[in-house]
């Protein structure tokens, strides 16, 4: 069955990326939706600025898929926003999982989790809804990994990890088997978290320890 066309929502580098992923995976991209006025009929990774919401609301839920295109690392509330607001009004947003990604058959992906290339997800794990599991990054045997999280290039999560929702695990950063993050954190870059994470904690170092905002 052709897949459904799609809007890309976001006009910067996330979103770049994604287009290449979507292209690669024989998706028809529509256009961009892009909240900055000023990127109004703009070409972005050769595709056009359509609009702002507004032109996506133009198209049939039934008819389109959306893909978030926004990034979650310096505003990570806003990609979570966007997704929640769509979805209320009808929308459904498009997985999107990169050729080069290993995932094993057995995963769960939910509603527009974003796999990009060279990650690997491995048997039995289940990433939530509008969940970025980026460049390199590597889920192993039976972690969970909530809705909204980023897993940032090259993070890494050993076995039976728990990362709850809305949490960023920062670029190469490693999680030892059987620990659990809460949600709402935040884990520097290069981290090496070795015991359970509190919700809503910034943590960073080797080992990981909490950090003030």
């Amino acid at each position: 069955m052709k897949p459904h066309p799609v809007i890309v929502l976001g006009a910067g580098g996330h979103a770049k990326v994604l287009i290449d992923v979507l292209r690669l995976r024989g998706h028809e991209i529509l256009g961009i939706a892009d909240a900055n006025a000023g990127r109004h009929g703009a070409g972005h990774a050769g595709c056009r600025v359509i609009g702002g919401d507004d032109a996506v609301l133009q198209h049939d839920p039934a008819r389109v898929r959306l893909v978030n295109g926004v990034g979650s690392t310096r505003q990570p509330h806003a990609r979570r926003r966007l997704f929640d607001d769509f979805r209320r009004r009808g929308y459904v947003f498009q997985g999107v999982a990169h050729p080069s990604a290993v995932i094993a058959a057995d995963v769960v992906l939910e509603e527009g989790a974003q796999v990009m290339a060279g990650a690997v997800i491995q048997p039995g794990s289940r990433i939530g809804m509008n969940t970025i599991i980026n460049t390199a990054a590597s889920v192993d045997h039976d972690c969970t990994v909530g809705a909204h999280v980023h897993l940032a290039p090259g993070a890494v999560l050993s076995g039976n990890v728990r990362v709850g929702a809305g949490t960023h695990v920062g670029t190469g950063a490693c999680v030892i088997q059987g620990v659990a993050i809460g949600e709402n954190c935040v884990i520097g870059a290069g981290a090496a978290v070795l015991a359970d994470i509190p919700a809503g904690t910034r943590a960073a170092g080797v080992p990981a320890r909490r950090i003030e905002p």
